[in-house]
């Protein structure tokens, strides 16, 4: 049986939103600085990609954006709203829980294979 490649931004997305989420708690963030940081994590992320992903948490409620203007340019700037925060510290439970029970098994599974 012969197996397809795994898309890695369908797979990815979701921890994808949650840093987006989680950075957009911290502090004000914009779509240039943002792609740069999930950069600095591995992802490369287009302005066609991002864009989307924040309009989406903005749509859910979980980000407010308002435009900054600094002379000739203006960008978009996102917080996390109340319900952005709720849902990131919700999501950090489960996340902890679910990665919680992959890492025991990698853990398991190395340990096996070091024994024998």
């Amino acid at each position: 049986m012969k197996h397809e490649p795994v898309d890695d931004k369908d797979l990815y997305a979701g921890l994808i939103r949650l840093h987006i989420l989680y950075h957009a708690a911290q502090e004000p963030i914009f779509g240039l600085g943002i792609i740069e940081e999930l950069a600095r994590h591995g992802y490369k992320l287009s302005a066609g990609t991002l864009y989307p992903l924040l309009h989406g948490l903005e749509q859910k409620g979980y980000l407010r954006s308002h435009e900054e203007r600094n002379g000739r340019w203006s960008r978009k700037v996102y917080r996390a709203t109340p319900l952005g925060r709720k849902a990131l510290e919700a999501a950090k439970e489960k996340v902890r829980e679910l990665f919680g029970e992959l890492f025991e098994d990698m853990a398991e599974t190395h340990q096996v294979r070091r024994s024998r």
